[in-house]
């Protein structure tokens, strides 16, 4: 499979917003958007003419880098939103929103969605009581994902805790870190996605 292997904060310069790929670190000072906000490159402070096309595939690509997706993974998921009744846009964030990995992320049992789904890859995580190890895997209503006794040393875990503070938990989930557990209470709503996106604009790019 491919990977990215660059700095994740030139990710970040490059789509001119926070996608907050490196945890603990996107709320300091050490943060690369604050301290160089400008695009990475040679060229990146020029000033550019930009088509309305480059603008749909800027928030394409922001979108997709977020949730650290491939294109073809991100493709096949606006596929499936478009298949399904409603706004196709808001389907598509509900399914990224929806992803196991994104849910250990916004439960605050890791720093970063890239680090959420390593612990997800490792089994760190039982669903429903069933231990897990495919991040993609979309979460229901009542579903409860739980940090097993054995695996609840890892420091990490306190350090990810930490950090939650700054950014909250979402309406639509509850999380009980006493008791390393986390329960989907509802599907989130468009409201609920906290993520800086023009999701209409994905759609009027796929559109063409």
């Amino acid at each position: 499979m491919a990977k990215y292997t660059d700095a994740k904060c030139r990710i970040c310069r490059r789509e001119g917003t926070k996608l907050f790929l490196k945890g603990d670190r996107c709320f300091s000072g050490k943060c690369a958007v604050d301290r160089r906000p400008f695009a990475p490159g040679q060229h990146g402070r020029a000033r550019k003419k930009v088509s309305e096309y480059a603008v749909q595939l800027r928030e394409k690509q922001k979108t997709r880098r977020t949730y650290g997706l491939l294109e073809r993974q991100f493709h096949s998921y606006f596929i499936k939103a478009d298949m399904k009744k409603g706004v196709t846009g808001t389907n598509l964030l509900v399914m990224l929103e929806s992803r196991l990995d994104n849910v250990v992320y916004r439960l605050g049992f890791a720093n970063s969605r890239n680090q959420a789904r390593q612990f997800v890859r490792h089994g760190l995580f039982t669903l429903n009581g069933h231990k897990v190890n495919i991040p993609s895997l979309q979460v229901k209503v009542g579903d409860s994902i739980e940090i097993p006794e054995k695996n609840r040393k890892v420091k990490v875990f306190a350090e990810a805790q930490e950090t939650i503070g700054r950014r909250g938990t979402p309406n639509w989930l509850e999380a009980d870190y006493a008791a390393f557990k986390g329960v989907v209470k509802a599907v989130p709503q468009r409201e609920d996605i906290r993520t800086e996106v023009n999701e209409q604009l994905i759609v009027e790019l796929y559109s063409k």
